[in-house]
């Protein structure tokens, strides 16, 4: 399986590819897309549009982890946050991809061990997950990479259930 993560931003989208194959978990691809802030936001989100479907077509991910955003304290943030998932939905969705939703604190829950990890402890354990030589920079590739890897580990829970009987086909 491939999965592809990201942590969607207008300014700074994260994203990191990892594939499992049997127990084996390899980073495929990892980086960065900005947009420039001196630039409308409609053309923002054109370039990241363009930016997502360039790297959906290069690796195509069997599929999409994307942050949930449950609320922020800046409706600014929130806003142009929202505006980027709608666009990294989109292109997902165009690309025939599967898309899963998780949440920060599902992230750091399944990376880390508790859903409050801050940012350096969830590029620490990336970094030992991936067998990375440095700490993944900046966090929102590492926290790309959590989200693949969030759901790495969900499937694989959610087939152990199906194995066992106790979670039904969907």
């Amino acid at each position: 399986m491939f999965v592809l993560g990201i942590d969607p931003g207008l300014s700074r989208c994260g994203y990191g590819g990892v594939r499992q194959i049997g127990r084996s978990v390899e980073v495929v691809s990892a980086g960065l897309i900005t947009t420039p802030k001196e630039l409308p936001v409609a053309e923002r989100l054109s370039i990241l549009l363009h930016d997502v479907r360039e790297v959906l077509g290069e690796l195509s991910p069997d599929v999409v982890a994307i942050e949930r955003i449950l609320f922020r304290n800046n409706a600014k943030t929130a806003m142009s946050v929202g505006q980027a998932s709608g666009v990294i939905l989109l292109a997902a969705f165009e690309a025939g991809c599967k898309i899963v939703e998780y949440s920060a604190s599902e992230v750091k829950l399944a990376v880390a061990g508790h859903g409050s990890a801050d940012k350096l402890q969830v590029q620490r354990m990336i970094q030992i997950l991936a067998k990375l030589d440095k700490i993944p920079r900046p966090p929102d590739v590492a926290d790309a990479l959590g989200l693949a890897y969030c759901h790495l580990a969900n499937d694989s829970y959610a087939r152990v259930l199906k194995a066992d009987g106790r979670l039904e086909s969907r």
